[in-house]
């Protein structure tokens, strides 16, 4: 239990050289990559904000920032990111960061019993409930994934 959620931890061997973290995860623990989700850090109108969408598809900036009654949103620096949330780049969750951010959840989560997300560091992803997601995090479901 995480602040009275359930959840389940899945370890699994992350290879340094991967390109791709959540395609990685994915990979790894033989599943559907719609169930596997990235959190991406990012600006909008100046602010830090938390995006979370499925790991094959890309955020869209637009419309997060649309979903967070801005205007205009863009990735943040990495070195902030980590700085923030206090986790490296690649293994950033969505969960128990250093410093609450408002936070969407692409609304294809809603089709999901249950998603995974990363644990907080490469070769850690936590299984649980997208709505509990949204409760530990106050965030809210968008539509804000799209095709890259």
């Amino acid at each position: 239990m995480l602040a009275g959620i359930p959840f389940t931890a899945h370890a699994y061997e992350h290879d340094p050289r991967a390109a791709a973290y959540g395609l990685e995860a994915a990979e790894k623990l033989g599943l559907d990559p719609d169930r596997v989700f990235k959190t991406l850090l990012v600006t909008v109108d100046g602010a830090l904000a938390v995006g979370v969408v499925p790991v094959a598809m890309q955020l869209d900036l637009k419309a997060l920032a649309q979903a967070l009654g801005g205007k205009r949103a863009e990735m943040a620096d990495p070195t902030v990111a980590e700085r923030k949330t206090g986790y490296v780049v690649g293994g950033i969750s969505p969960i128990g960061q250093k410093t609450p951010l408002p936070t969407v959840l692409d609304e294809s989560a809603i089709l999901c019993e249950t998603i995974y997300v990363s644990g907080g560091r490469r070769g850690l992803d936590l299984e649980l409930a997208p709505d509990d997601l949204l409760d530990i995090t106050s965030g809210r479901y968008a539509p804000i994934a799209r095709i890259r």
